[in-house]
């Protein structure tokens, strides 16, 4: 038997392991830990992450909570060692987690990994002597894996032995019959040469008629040969020639539509701006004729009766759809309001481009004019790009989006029918005192799904 201590752990480096008596009473550095407690404190944390609250767990870590505990220990485990070794709160967690809900399965001394991960986790001064006593009992049972193996190695070659040694008998005794079989089948053989050797001598006289015949045959096949080869290549010219004329032509027509596409964007951009200046005239015309000013009506002036002012409280889909088809409709949305109740797992930037995206949907089918506000403080990635009707704002370091949605209201002409979405009380009373309509984010939720 020889040595098989390389053979341990094909692919992977022993760590080098520090004796105890020449251990620093300290933590070993991570990156020197042996295999087995690495693997064993990414078992641990596996096992703690599932079961700690969001806040405990790392955000790195967050993705993983939703797998099992062997899934998350297999495919998160170097990020489970650098999140353990970069945080001293998540270690002191994942350890308050296993006292809690496992006590004594770390502390536990007939298991020298769990001793040794517990060790390196709480910093315990004994940890190097841990990790040591844990290298050593993993050497001892792999040492006793390999012996069983090499036994079992053992005992199945002596019964290949014997087996060969039967064969072996088997075969000495099939040669020897073989021999004899051999010597009557060698006096077959050279009755069967002499008589192939005659055979040899008539075939050896018309060989050379035949060689005559083949090169003949072999000048004729050259000559067609050449013939289909010069045949071929000028097959290869046509067709070359087609390709390069498909080619121009395609070019050409990717010339033309280029050609069309700008010139239909040119006429687009004229067409816009012609209607921005028509548009223009006519709000300049409005003012000048003074046409939709802020007087009474000849309805405001009948006596014995009283308009209801202020606004009020949709809380159904049907009611809101009822809104927000009155002509020149603002809706207002609350931004984060909105997102934190309907997905709010999702991280903020997913949120913000979600609710985008759907509200420029649901412009686009009614027409709205819609405004979304979020808070702007720790808005550090880009800026969902705005739908089209879709107008998207961000308050201003110290300001809340709630003041930013109170000022949008207040900046509205009297008499604009305004809906905002929202299900903070203190807005929607500040709002409804401004004759607006305040809508549940539930209810905007459910109209966008269905729309």
């Amino acid at each position: 038997m020889g040595d098989t201590s390389g053979d341990r752990h094909p692919g992977v480096p022993m760590q080098p392991y520090v004796p105890a008596a020449e251990s620093s009473r300290s933590v070993p550095p991570w990156t020197g830990l042996p295999e087995s407690v690495r693997s064993r404190l990414a078992e641990v944390a596996a096992v703690a992450v599932g079961g700690l609250s969001v806040d405990d767990v790392p955000m790195p870590l967050r993705r993983l909570a939703r797998f099992t505990p062997a899934k998350r220990a297999r495919l998160g485990r170097p990020t489970l060692l650098t999140e353990l070794e970069r945080s001293a709160g998540f270690r002191t967690a994942v350890v308050a987690w296993w006292d809690e809900h496992r006590p004594g399965e770390l502390a536990s001394t007939d298991d020298p990994l769990a001793a040794a991960a517990r060790a390196v986790l709480t910093a315990d001064p004994g940890a190097a002597d841990a990790v040591a006593l844990a290298a050593r009992r993993g050497e001892a049972v792999e040492l006793r894996t390999e012996r069983d193996e090499a036994l079992a190695r053992v005992d199945k070659l002596s019964v290949e032995l014997e087996r060969l040694r039967a064969e072996l008998a088997d075969a000495r005794a099939w040669a020897r019959t073989a021999a004899q079989e051999r010597d009557a089948e060698f006096q077959q053989l050279r009755r069967r040469v002499g008589e192939q050797g005659a055979r040899l001598r008539d075939a050896l006289d018309g060989r050379g008629a035949a060689e005559e015949a083949l090169e003949e045959q072999r000048r004729a096949a050259a000559a067609e040969l050449a013939a289909a080869v010069a045949e071929r290549d000028r097959e290869r010219e046509r067709a070359e020639a087609e390709r390069r004329r498909a080619a121009d032509a395609a070019v050409e027509v990717a010339a033309a539509r280029q050609a069309a596409r700008e010139a239909r964007r040119s006429d687009e951009v004229r067409l816009e701006l012609l209607l921005d200046t028509v548009s223009g005239a006519l709000s300049g015309l409005r003012r000048e004729l003074a046409l939709g000013g802020g007087g009474p009506r000849p309805g405001d002036l009948v006596a014995g009766a009283r308009s209801v002012r202020g606004g009020g409280s949709v809380g159904t889909v049907a009611a809101l759809d009822t809104l927000l088809a009155v002509p020149s409709v603002h809706l207002v949305v609350d931004g984060y309001n909105v997102t934190k109740t309907g997905y709010p797992d999702l991280p903020l930037a997913d949120q913000r481009a979600r609710l985008v995206s759907q509200l420029a949907a649901l412009a686009a089918r009614t027409g709205v004019e819609i405004t979304v506000v979020f808070d702007g403080a720790g808005v550090v990635a880009a800026p969902p790009r705005a739908g089209r009707g879709v107008r998207v704002l961000f308050s201003d370091p110290g300001v809340l989006a709630d003041d930013v949605i109170r000022s949008l209201v207040a900046a509205e002409p009297r008499g604009r029918p305004v809906v905002v979405a929202t299900s903070d009380r203190a807005v929607i009373e500040s709002v409804c005192s401004r004759e607006a309509h305040a809508v549940p984010s539930t209810v905007l939720l459910q109209r966008l799904r269905g729309s």
